[in-house]
């Protein structure tokens, strides 16, 4: 049996770091498990203090069901390091080298406008860049 993984993102604000891996990884909000009707509800089902809210948390996953699933947690201290995990966001399709760099080169443009900050660029490979939290990851080609 191989084993799924899913990964989880400590950050300030679930919300926020939601939308921009929605944005980034072409993924959706988890639907709660059954037989929960809604997020909240499933929420309530743990019995937890009425002042935590369900905003503190962002359950993302893959709509193919082929990547792992991510979870985005509010957690009190902030980012201090360098993440030793980070996720790669790899851009579909073949070609050139010329054309490969082209497909980075627009993720990367679209992922600025979705809140991301360049912090890297090695010509012709990938882009080292940031989430709105300070989160690196990389874009880069599927491989040829």
């Amino acid at each position: 049996m191989v084993a799924r993984i899913s990964l989880t993102l400590d950050c300030g604000d679930a919300k926020l770091l939601g939308e921009f891996w929605k944005t980034a990884l072409g993924y959706v909000d988890e639907p709660p498990p059954a037989p929960f009707q809604s997020v909240e509800e499933w929420h309530a089902s743990f019995n937890l203090p009425e002042d935590d809210p369900v905003d503190d948390v962002a359950w993302l996953c893959d709509p193919d069901g082929v990547g792992p699933a991510l979870s985005i947690l509010k957690v009190p201290e902030p980012k201090t390091a360098k993440n030793r995990l980070h996720i790669d966001v790899r851009v579909p399709g073949h070609g050139t080298p010329d054309e490969r760099w082209a497909r980075i080169r627009a993720e990367v443009e679209r992922l600025v406008e979705a809140g991301g900050t360049v912090l890297e660029v090695f010509t012709g490979h990938h882009v080292v860049m940031a989430d709105p939290e300070g989160n690196e990851f990389c874009v880069a080609a599927t491989s040829a």
